[in-house]
This record gives structure tokens, C-alpha cells and sequence, in this order.
């Protein structure tokens, strides 16, 4: 089974997201796990714009990437510039990917407006998720 890692910079938002979908599209062709180069907590805005489509990361925990370490990884997946430039070199011979998506924790305005930053990114990275596990994990 191959293994996935979805790094970011705080594991608390684009990751976790990330995670999700990659679990959901994949079903039983992969492990997904999600790690940062810090721990910032799921943010409970991530966790909410999820449940709106029907995937519960309410479970997910904050990992850091050090917690991983021994694990030998197929893909790596950036979600963020910022984790990108700080990403430890990994003891394995994984292919990495790289993908900016914009920060939704940055979001500010009301709370729909807020929200609407979260769903936006959230359709971004579903979209990608889906088209990652078409291409490498089918």
C-alpha cells in the first residue's frame, strides 16, 4: 500500500484538508497521514467546512513532521510555500509535489466571509486531491 504525506506549515488547515479528500478519493490504495514543521491544532473552521461536504477530520490530530520520520513515504505533498522551504530532508526515496494553495486561516471579514475563504480553498484542494489519487494512486 503506498504511503502519503501532506506537509504544511502548521498541520491545522490545507493539510488536514488534504488529508481528508486523499482518504476519501483513495479509499484502500493508500495510507494518508499529515504532519507540519510546527503543530498549530485542526482549526475547528477546517473541521467545520469538511462536515458541510459530508468528510468528518474531526478526528484528525496535529502532527508534527519529526513524528514521522522512520517512515518510508511514496509522496510527499507540500501544500504550502512556506513548508516547502522548510521541509526537513526525509529519509526516503519519496517523490515529492508541490502546491501553493492559499492560506484560509489568514482569512479575515465577517465569519461568512471567512467561511467562504475556507470553502474556496477547501473546493481547491478537493479538486486536487481527486486528480492526485486519479493519477498516481489508481
Amino acid at each position: 500500500m503506498k504511503k502519503v504525506l501532506v506537509l504544511c506549515t502548521g498541520n491545522s488547515c490545507r493539510s488536514q484538508i488534504a488529508e481528508g479528500y486523499l482518504r476519501y478519493f483513495a479509499g484502500g490504495k493508500a495510507t494518508v497521514y499529515s504532519a507540519g514543521v510546527e503543530t498549530h491544532g485542526v482549526n475547528p473552521r477546517a473541521i467545520a467546512t469538511m462536515k458541510e461536504d459530508d468528510i468528518d477530520i474531526s478526528w484528525h490530530t496535529s502532527n508534527n513532521i519529526e513524528e514521522y520520520r522512520t517512515i518510508d513515504f511514496d509522496y510527499v505533498i507540500t501544500v504550502c510555500d512556506n513548508a516547502k522551504e522548510r521541509c526537513p530532508v526525509l529519509p526516503s526515496s519519496a517523490k515529492q509535489f508541490h502546491y501553493n494553495f492559499p492560506d484560509p486561516a489568514k482569512a479575515t471579514g465577517t465569519e461568512e466571509e471567512i467561511m467562504e475563504q475556507f470553502r474556496a480553498v477547501r473546493e481547491q484542494i478537493k479538486q486536487y486531491s481527486r486528480e492526485f489519487v486519479e493519477r498516481h494512486l489508481s
